[in-house]
């Protein structure tokens, strides 16, 4: 069993060491000033897979609405701000779902050391920084038009909620679909002004897609959640839950390939999809619910899934711009 120890909020007085899944050898481990560290790590900065998942959908939408109206690629300055966004709200989002599950956290050996849980970072701490991170994606939110602002303020619903879910919802990773996929929405509309049929479909695709690589990431607490009592796919699905990636990754393929359908994707953003659901092929192929650390790497692998979709959306918008 490796269930922790709840510890108090006040400050600790235990080694400063990284928590369990931050990427190893990280900067803010090794080189950030000792009392930066708790803020830092509350924001999830060492380990950048989270605010690049929810950048992804961001930049995908940017790239398909590019193609969707003939732009010679997606516009460099919305992908900039969607990255300083994420980074920000994902900061943001870790904070208040870390102040939520701070007793939660404590009875879980993977995030028993996480800075609320420790001890090394008090709520009313926790709160400020918090604030800060929200004002700097408000600032971000802002250099859109009016129609983006409106679209993203409502994405804070599923991100407020969502931290409640794993307590009552057998399956909590569908709420954190709706907060993280919410970037294929943003691009399209940061862009057109509107929210078409296309950008619909590809937020469906992206939730599939959220509810399956979290799906592999709960594979790593499937003991210490069941103990602790709270709620994740890994454990509704249990035996099944190789099967149940697969059907989630089956059904992000189909609501994305429609959304390109439907924007009048070319041959090079078909072979860039094709390309990624060969790697989401490959993902439910080495999955092994008995292996939380390949089931991390998995679920890290997801970046790249990304990323080579986004090069073909972005591509094909620059051949069709062009041409």
């Amino acid at each position: 069993m490796r269930l922790g120890l709840p510890t108090t909020n006040g400050p600790s007085r235990r080694p400063d060491r990284p928590v369990a899944d931050a990427v190893r050898g990280h900067w803010v481990d090794r080189h950030a000033p000792e009392a930066l560290r708790p803020y830092l790590r509350l924001a999830r900065i060492e380990r950048p897979i989270g605010w690049w998942l929810l950048l992804l959908p961001c930049w995908w939408s940017a790239a398909l609405a590019a193609v969707a109206v003939g732009r010679p690629g997606p516009d460099p300055w919305h992908l900039v701000l969607f990255l300083i966004g994420a980074v920000a709200m994902r900061g943001a989002g870790s904070t208040y779902n870390d102040i939520a599950d701070r007793d939660l956290d404590a009875r879980v050996e993977r995030t028993r050391l996480r800075p609320l849980p420790s001890g090394r970072l008090r709520v009313r701490h926790a709160l400020a920084f918090l604030v800060l991170q929200a004002l700097v994606g408000l600032a971000v939110l802002l250099q859109f038009n009016g129609t983006a602002i409106v679209v993203g303020l409502f994405s804070l619903a599923p991100v407020a909620i969502y931290p409640f879910m794993k307590r009552v919802m057998p399956v909590p990773q569908l709420v954190l679909g709706l907060a993280f996929a919410w970037g294929a929405l943003m691009g399209w509309v940061a862009l057109t002004g509107r929210l078409d049929p296309a950008a619909l479909w590809l937020y469906a695709g992206t939730i599939a897609w959220v509810v399956g690589y979290d799906t592999i990431y709960a594979v790593q607490d499937i003991e210490d959640d069941e103990i602790a009592g709270i709620k994740s796919s890994a454990r509704f699905f249990g035996p099944w839950v190789r099967q149940a990636v697969a059907a989630c990754f089956g059904l992000a393929l189909a609501g994305i390939g429609i959304a390109l359908a439907l924007s009048g994707v070319g041959p090079i953003g078909i072979l860039g999809a094709s390309a990624f659901a060969a790697h989401l092929a490959w993902q439910v192929w080495r999955l092994d619910a008995r292996d939380g650390a390949g089931a991390l790497r998995l679920f890290r692998s997801n970046r790249d899934a990304g990323l080579i979709l986004f090069a073909g959306l972005a591509l094909d918008a620059i051949w069709q711009g062009l041409a």
